[in-house]
C-alpha cells in the first residue's frame, strides 16, 4: 500500500495518521516499516507504530499528547478507550527567539485598499456600530435595526422570506401537508435589491449581548473594554451607544476603556441614557437621528492604499478535525509568518487549546517577563477550570473526538500550528489591545465565537478561521475567512467555506504554497474586492466572555 495513505507528523512520533479510511487487517508500509492494522482506522484517526504498555507515552507533533490506559499493539487504534489526556509541564526557561523568516519577495511592496483612521490604523471595512451598555437595551436595538437597516440598503437576503411566501400560497391553494413537504422551494433569489444610500459604509451592526449588569464588577469592566475595542476598531467609523443608566457597566467605565485604547479618540460617538432622556419614543427618535448623521460622516471615508504591515490577522479554529493540524492550521501558520516578516500583526488565542505546547510558546517569548505572563495566565485559567471540575482535558467536543482529536493535547498541538514559528512579541489578557507587531498571544476561551469576538476587539481587522467539520461563524465588523481542512468538507459546505486546504492532504500543494495563496486571498478581502461567505450571509456572531470558566 502506498505511503501516501498515512502521515507521520514529526520524526519523534509513535503514531501515524490515516489520510484515508483503512480496514482492519490492512498492511501499511511507511518508511521501510510494515504495519498490520488491528482495527478499522478511519481517516483522520491514528494508530500506534510500536507496542505500547499501560502508562506509556503517546507522542504526536513531537510532544506528549496522552498516556496508554490499556495495552495497544503495533497497528492498534488510538482512541478514547485506549489512551487518556496527558501533557508535559512547562517552566520559564531560556529564550529561543531565532527563526527562519520566510521569503516575502512576492509580497514586498504589495498594498491593500483600506480605510485610514486618525490613530494610524487601517480598516478592511467601514461599519457603524450600535451598542447597548446592558441587555435591557437589546429590544431598543432591535427597533433601531428594523427602522434603519432595510431602507438604507443593508437588509438580509430575502430568499427565505420569499420561500415562506411560496408556502403560504400553496396552503391557500389547498395543498396537503404531503404536497408541501415534497415541494422544491425556489432558492436562487437576488436577495436584498435596495441600493445603499451610503455606498462607502459596509453596514450598520447591532452588538446585542446579555451582559452589563447582574454579574461581577470584573465582568462589567471586561465588557466595557471589549465594547471599547469595537468602538475604536479600525473597521468601525463610529458608534451609537444606548445606556439604561443604572447598570454595572457604566458609560464612564466605557469612556475610560476607550481612552486606554485611543487617547486621541476622534470618531463620531453618540451616547444616549434612557433614564435621563425619559420616554422610549424620544430615545429611539434621537438614536435614529444621530445614527443617520453618523452614517453621513462615515460615508465620507474612502479606501486608500496601505502597506500590508497595517493588517492584523486573528488566527482561529472551530469544528476542528484530525486534519486541522496537518493542513489548514500549518497553512495559516505560514501565512502568519509571512505577515510578521512584512511587519504586520497576528493574534493566537484559545488558551485551553495551547495545553501541552506551552513550553514551545514560552521559549519563543521575546523576554522573561512576557514568558512569565503567559505562564501565569495559562496556570490561572486551568486552575479555575479544575476548581469547577472542568480542566483543559475536558476541552475536545464530541465532533472533535469523532474526527480524530481524542485528547486536548492532540487538539492543542495541532491548533498551535496556526501561530507559525515567529517569536511571541506580546502576551495579552482579555480584552487588551494589540500594540506590537508580530505574534501576540491573547487569553480567551476555546469557544469559537467568544474567541473570535475577543480577537476582533483586540484589533484583528481580518480573521482566518480553520475548520474540519464546518461552522458558519462570522463577526459583525471583521471579515472571517473560512478555511476547510479537507476537500470533502469544502465541497459539501461550499456556501459557507472560502478556501480549501484539502489540497495539502491530497499532495497537490505544499503548506508554504497554501499559506502564500491564503495571504493573496486576504489582500483581496482587505481591499473589499472579495466578499467572504460569512459577510454574504450576515453571520454577525458576537459573544462577550464572562471571566468564569468557558473552554
Amino acid at each position: 500500500m502506498s505511503a501516501q495513505t498515512v502521515l507521520k507528523v514529526h520524526p519523534d512520533d509513535n503514531v501515524l495518521v490515516a489520510l484515508t479510511g483503512l480496514d482492519k487487517g490492512t498492511k501499511v508500509s511507511f518508511e521501510g516499516e510494515d504495519y498490520v492494522l488491528q482495527e478499522i482506522v478511519k481517516a483522520k484517526h491514528k494508530f500506534a507504530t510500536v507496542d505500547l504498555a499501560v502508562g506509556d507515552s503517546i507522542i504526536m507533533y513531537g510532544v506528549l499528547v496522552g498516556k496508554a490506559q490499556q495495552p495497544i499493539p503495533k497497528g492498534g487504534l488510538i482512541s478514547t478507550t485506549s489512551i487518556k489526556h496527558a501533557a508535559n509541564d512547562f517552566s520559564v526557561g531560556e529564550r529561543h527567539t531565532d527563526w527562519s523568516k520566510p521569503d516575502v519577495t512576492k509580497f514586498s511592496g504589495r498594498t491593500f485598499n483600506g480605510y485610514h483612521r486618525a490613530d494610524g490604523s487601517v480598516g478592511t471595512a467601514n461599519y457603524w456600530v450600535v451598542i447597548p451598555m446592558v441587555f435591557c437595551e437589546n429590544r431598543n436595538l432591535d427597533v433601531l435595526q428594523q427602522a434603519l437597516v432595510t431602507d438604507l440598503g443593508y437588509g438580509r437576503n430575502r430568499s427565505y422570506q420569499l420561500q415562506s411566501q411560496q408556502l403560504i400560497e400553496l396552503y391557500k391553494a389547498g395543498k396537503s401537508v404531503e404536497d408541501i413537504l415534497s415541494t422544491d422551494l425556489q432558492a436562487d433569489y437576488s436577495g436584498n435589491t435596495n441600493q445603499r444610500l451610503f455606498p462607502n459604509v459596509d453596514g450598520i451592526k447591532f452588538l446585542t449581548h446579555d451582559g452589563g449588569c447582574g454579574g461581577t464588577r470584573q465582568d462589567a469592566q471586561a465588557l466595557c473594554g471589549l465594547l471599547a475595542g469595537y468602538i475604536t476598531h479600525p473597521n468601525v467609523a463610529g458608534a451609537t451607544v444606548l445606556s439604561l443608566g443604572c447598570q454595572n457597566a457604566q458609560v464612564s467605565i466605557l469612556e475610560e476603556e476607550i481612552k486606554k485604547r485611543a487617547p486621541q479618540f476622534s470618531k463620531p460617538l453618540y451616547i444616549l441614557e434612557q433614564q435621563k432622556v425619559g420616554k422610549e419614543s424620544a430615545l429611539l427618535s434621537e438614536a435614529i437621528k444621530q445614527t443617520f448623521a453618523g452614517l453621513i460622516l462615515a460615508n465620507q471615508q474612502t479606501r486608500q492604499p496601505a502597506p500590508l504591515s497595517k493588517l492584523c490577522i486573528g488566527l482561529e479554529c472551530g469544528g476542528s478535525d484530525g486534519f486541522s493540524g496537518i493542513s489548514a492550521n500549518p497553512a495559516i501558520g505560514y501565512t502568519s509568518d509571512l505577515l510578521v516578516a512584512l511587519g504586520g500583526s497576528v493574534i493566537l488565542s484559545e488558551f485551553p487549546e495551547l495545553c501541552g505546547v506551552e513550553q514551545n510558546l514560552s521559549d519563543r517569548c521575546v523576554d522573561v517577563a512576557t514568558a512569565e505572563r503567559f505562564s501565569t495566565l495559562m496556570r490561572t485559567y486551568n486552575d479555575r477550570a479544575k476548581a469547577v471540575g472542568s480542566g483543559f482535558d475536558m476541552n475536545p467536543s464530541p465532533g472533535n473526538i469523532r474526527d480524530g482529536l481524542i485528547t486536548d493535547a492532540i487538539k492543542s498541538a495541532g491548533a498551535a500550528k496556526k501561530g507559525g514559528t515567529s517569536p511571541v512579541t506580546a502576551v495579552l489578557d482579555y480584552p487588551e489591545k494589540v500594540t506590537k507587531p508580530g505574534l501576540n498571544l491573547l487569553c480567551t476561551p476555546g469557544n469559537d465565537v467568544e474567541s473570535t469576538t475577543a480577537e476582533v476587539a483586540s484589533g484583528a481587522n481580518i480573521v482566518l478561521f480553520t475548520t474540519g467539520l464546518g461552522t458558519p461563524t462570522g463577526n459583525p465588523v471583521a471579515p472571517v475567512v473560512k478555511i476547510a481542512t479537507n476537500t470533502a468538507l469544502y465541497e459539501r459546505m461550499q456556501d459557507i467555506m472560502d478556501i480549501n486546504t484539502g489540497t495539502i492532504i491530497e499532495g497537490k500543494e505544499t503548506i508554504q504554497e497554501a499559506g502564500a495563496r491564503i495571504l493573496d486571498y486576504v489582500i483581496g478581502v482587505a481591499s473589499g474586492e472579495t466578499q467572504v461567505a460569512a459577510v454574504k450571509h450576515v453571520q454577525d456572531d458576537f459573544i462577550p466572555w464572562k471571566r468564569g470558566v468557558s473552554l
